[in-house]
């Protein structure tokens, strides 16, 4: 290993807890010297349950077509290990989401999973956790929804749930304990465990208390992986509220922790319903805010009135403009993985249409997209010295990152300074300003040696973009102005429909001094 991998290695495992590098050693030796097997002689009793609203999922299957990552494959068997298209798509058909989907009918969905279980001998990546945990939440729901009592389904799914309780995922925590969590409740609550139940209230209590930030944001600081946590923390709502079997406060509990991402996620939301794209986001993955609001509306969850603080997230409207910012952190230190080189990256929507934007996530996959997608490089923001600003690495690594400095705000004026290049001797600091008919966002660059400094602004693919000199016109709504810029140029770049899909965009690639400023206005 070079000494440049050492270093980053370094810095990525000094940031994780104790208890993720104790897990992460025993359940290496334990696969390798005494693996988990699937319990062969569990004792089970499935009690019905009641199961009357949902968020459909996106239309993934048809008649031996499964449809996930934007990637469409035909099985005339289906191969439940099927591995061509990666790892992503595989841990997809073994979630078993699209029993969720309009239209499926009970016979339909019952023999995909009778399927399942007359080939479970063979299965390799279904058996891990987190493929597990959201197939229990959707078999469980499937089959109450439309009342079916399988003995042969209850007893695979028993054995499954044994399986999850014995390698919850303490290594990685984050958004997969907290699935792992709400499985073990839809499974405590099928089979009426108590042990199980005890274990799942536990976990969902510590860990949403620590993973919901005080603004109500999941502290992944992904929109994307904040709607999915919302949704199933609904669905555990739904759970507790249409089953009457234990009532020692979760549901007092769940109920306020839905309220507070509810309310952050209204924040954030743009006017035309669309989420921002920061971190990894990407399209088609999770329930949209406005079927989220609506579920939550059935449920009885009023969003809380809150404000936008310790997420690090901002947004502001003005004049037919709304500019969300990131001056935050980049997430929790332990578990960084969703996290991208994007300090003091922005969005802007103007008249509810995506203007500068972030250039969203095509892969998981641990190649150079991935890499581009999460450097600076790809964000709205300054790099120095062709450096990143965090050191992303290795598909979900951040080794030295990004730390907000310093923070100051008042109503027309947010000032923030990162010290993600300290390694270089440089600090970033920028301030976006609002006046009545624009947006500012000065950038002043402290540094000890001198540097290439470059500005970048992503456009929507639906953008018109002319330079002239150093004003940028978007189409004849919108003139930016990038001052003390020695060159500007108009480059094309990929930006990602979801994943595995990308379309040709604008993007403008500015050299600038160390003091720079771009204005925002509206020309009508």
């Amino acid at each position: 290993m070079d000494q440049s991998k050492v270093v980053l290695l370094f810095h990525t495992i000094r940031y994780l807890r104790l208890k993720q590098v104790y897990y992460r050693f025993y359940y290496t030796l334990r696969n390798r010297f005494s693996p988990i097997k699937i319990d062969q002689t569990v004792q089970y009793t499935s009690h019905q349950l009641n199961w009357s609203l949902d968020i459909p999922t996106s239309n993934s299957y048809s008649n031996r077509v499964f449809t996930f990552l934007n990637i469409e494959h035909r099985f005339e068997q289906i191969d439940w290990n099927y591995a061509d298209y990666g790892k992503l798509w595989t841990y997809n058909l073994n979630y078993f989401d699209f029993l969720n989907q309009e239209g499926i009918s009970k016979e339909e969905g019952l023999g995909l999973i009778e399927d399942y279980i007359n080939n479970q001998s063979y299965l390799k990546d279904g058996l891990e956790p987190y493929p597990i945990s959201l197939r229990i939440i959707n078999w469980i729901k499937f089959i109450s929804k439309h009342q079916i009592r399988d003995e042969k389904v209850d007893e695979v799914l028993a054995k499954h749930l044994i399986l999850l309780n014995r390698t919850l995922e303490h290594h990685l925590l984050g958004n997969h304990l907290l699935e792992n969590a709400f499985a073990l409740l839809f499974g405590s609550y099928y089979f009426r465990d108590e042990r199980i139940y005890k274990r799942a209230k536990r976990l969902l209590e510590t860990e949403l208390n620590e993973q919901i930030l005080v603004d109500g944001a999941h502290f992944e600081l992904s929109p994307m992986y904040h709607q999915i946590v919302l949704t199933r923390v609904l669905d555990c709502i739904h759970l507790v509220q249409g089953n009457e079997w234990r009532k020692d406060g979760l549901k007092s509990f769940l109920e306020p922790k839905a309220s507070e991402m509810s309310s952050w996620l209204d924040l954030v939301t743009y006017c035309n319903g669309e989420a921002p794209r920061v971190n990894d986001t990407a399209i088609g993955i999770a329930s949209s805010s406005v079927e989220i609001f609506e579920y939550a509306k059935k449920l009885k969850i009023k969003s809380q009135s809150l404000k936008l603080s310790d997420s690090g997230y901002r947004k502001w409207t003005i004049n037919k403009m709304e500019l969300f910012m990131d001056v935050g952190q980049i997430g929790p230190d332990y578990i960084p993985g969703h996290a991208h080189a994007d300090t003091f990256n922005f969005e802007l929507y103007y008249k509810g249409k995506p203007i500068i934007v972030d250039t969203g996530i095509s892969t998981y996959e641990k190649n150079a997209r991935r890499q581009l997608e999460r450097s600076t490089e790809s964000h709205n923001t300054i790099r120095i010295d062709q450096k990143d600003s965090s050191e992303v690495w290795a598909g979900f690594r951040v080794a030295r990152r990004a730390k907000i400095i310093s923070l100051k705000e008042s109503e027309d004026t947010i000032e923030a300074t990162h010290d993600g290049y300290k390694r270089i001797g440089a600090y970033h600091t920028r301030t976006f300003k609002k006046t009545e008919r624009s947006l500012v966002v000065d950038d002043k660059i402290e540094f000890n040696k001198t540097y290439l400094l470059e500005s970048f602004l992503h456009f929507h693919p639906n953008c018109s973009v002319t330079i002239k000199g150093s004003c940028i016109e978007i189409g004849s709504e919108l003139v930016i102005d990038i001052i003390n810029a020695k060159k500007i140029s108009l480059d094309d770049y990929d930006y990602a429909l979801g994943f595995n899909k990308t379309t040709k965009a604008k993007k403008i690639s500015a050299i600038v001094e160390k003091d720079s400023q771009i204005i925002i206005s509206s020309i009508d």
